[in-house]
C-alpha cells in the first residue's frame, strides 16, 4: 500500500477490523518511511449494471449524476449531506443487488422518485416534474395529491 504522505511503498498493517456490517475491513497502517499513519478501507468491487436510456444507448453507471440529480432536487432544502448519502448509499444498493447487467434509467429514476418521497415533498415534486415531463399545473396538482396522506387535508 503506498503512504498518502510520502508515496513510500513500506507500511505496515497496525491493526484490522471488520466493521459492523461485515462488508468492509478497516486497516490501520504505519509508514516505514515517514512514520506516519493512516486507515484503509477493503470491500467486495460488484460492477455496476450498464444503464439503459430512454433512447437505447448505454452508458456506465455513474454515482456522481445519482448524486448530483438528488442535490439539485433537494437544492435550499433543509437536508442534511448525510441523508443524501444514505440515500445514494440505499439507491446504489438496491442496483447492485439486483443482479442485473443492465438497468433502465426510467428504473433508476424511479428508485429516485422513491427516496426523495421519503426526504422530502418540494424535492419529490421538483424531481417529478423534470423526471414525467410535466406540461401543465394539473399534473404538479396530480403529484401533491400523490404526496397527501389519506384522511389529512
Amino acid at each position: 500500500m503506498k503512504c498518502p504522505f510520502c508515496g513510500s511503498l513500506e507500511t505496515q498493517v497496525i491493526d484490522s477490523r471488520v466493521s459492523e456490517e461485515g462488508d468492509t475491513i478497516r486497516r490501520r497502517r504505519r509508514c516505514t518511511a515517514c512514520d506516519r499513519r493512516f486507515t484503509t478501507y477493503e470491500r467486495a468491487e460488484l460492477a455496476m449494471p450498464a444503464v439503459v436510456k430512454r433512447n437505447g444507448t448505454r452508458s456506465e453507471f455513474d454515482g456522481e449524476k445519482l448524486r448530483d440529480s438528488l442535490r439539485l432536487a433537494l437544492r435550499k432544502r433543509p437536508i442534511s449531506t448525510e441523508a443524501v448519502d444514505a440515500a445514494v448509499a440505499r439507491i446504489e444498493e438496491r442496483i447492485l443487488t439486483s443482479g442485473r447487467r443492465e438497468i433502465t434509467s426510467r428504473h433508476i429514476g424511479d428508485l429516485v422518485m422513491a427516496e426523495l418521497k421519503k426526504l422530502d415533498q418540494v424535492a419529490y415534486v421538483r424531481f417529478a416534474s423534470v423526471y414525467k415531463s410535466f406540461e401543465d399545473i394539473g399534473e404538479f396538482v396530480k403529484a401533491i395529491d400523490e404526496m397527501k396522506v389519506p384522511g389529512k387535508p
